[in-house]
């Protein structure tokens, strides 16, 4: 019986064969990235690249997919092995920080961009633009997440960076990120480009039309 057993009685044979030959690279491996790439490796993609220069600190094992035997290695890295383990699937890690000189060489197929700086989503935003790739936005604020494309996408100011200092719920990043995987996988399916809010306090997602 196959792992993705769940999803091709959910998915048609056509979309599950999408998935699995369509590259995705994930930018951030912190509590909306791994989380993500979790999903889409569960999910049934199969080309995942993972990008993310951090290390797993203590703080972060609440709301991300580590372990207390990881902290202090790669993020990326230890995603790629854990994923590896898991289900098979072997994950790219580039564990290094993405800027505007190298966002050329890091980007590839569909991207997802959950980075924790306004710096870097800057520079994934712009180059995907200079690119044509498409790209999907992931970022949280205090109670509350967001998951818009690139097109209508605007970077935070930095004074919002790092979320690992927000008060934050798993049960709000788990949310926004299964919202991403299935925007995703609906943008694979179908080239649907949907974007959406997610707010805790209301246990509530709605699409957002920008």
């Amino acid at each position: 019986m196959s792992i993705f057993y769940h999803e091709q009685l959910y998915r048609s044979a056509e979309v599950m064969g999408l998935l699995r030959e369509q590259p995705v690279t994930v930018c951030g491996a912190g509590a909306l990235g791994a989380n993500v790439a979790e999903g889409l490796a569960r999910a049934g993609f199969a080309r995942l690249r993972v990008v993310d220069r951090d290390r797993v600190e203590e703080r972060n094992l609440s709301t991300q997919p580590y372990e207390r035997g990881d902290v202090g290695a790669q993020k990326a890295k230890i995603l790629a092995h854990a994923l590896y383990r898991a289900l098979g699937v072997r994950v790219e890690a580039r564990a290094e920080e993405l800027n505007g000189r190298n966002a050329g060489r890091l980007l590839e197929g569909l991207v997802l961009d959950a980075f924790d700086n306004s710096a870097s989503r800057q520079a994934v935003r712009d180059a995907c633009e200079r690119m044509g790739l498409a790209c999907l936005h992931a970022g949280l604020a205090e109670g509350y997440g967001e998951v818009i494309w690139n097109e209508q996408y605007r970077v935070p100011s930095a004074a919002h960076d790092d979320v690992c200092d927000y008060p934050l719920a798993r049960n709000l990043v788990m949310l926004t990120a299964t919202v991403a995987c299935e925007a995703l996988v609906r943008h694979v399916a179908s080239g649907a480009r949907e974007s959406y809010s997610i707010t805790l306090g209301d246990f509530a997602v709605r699409r957002l039309e920008l």
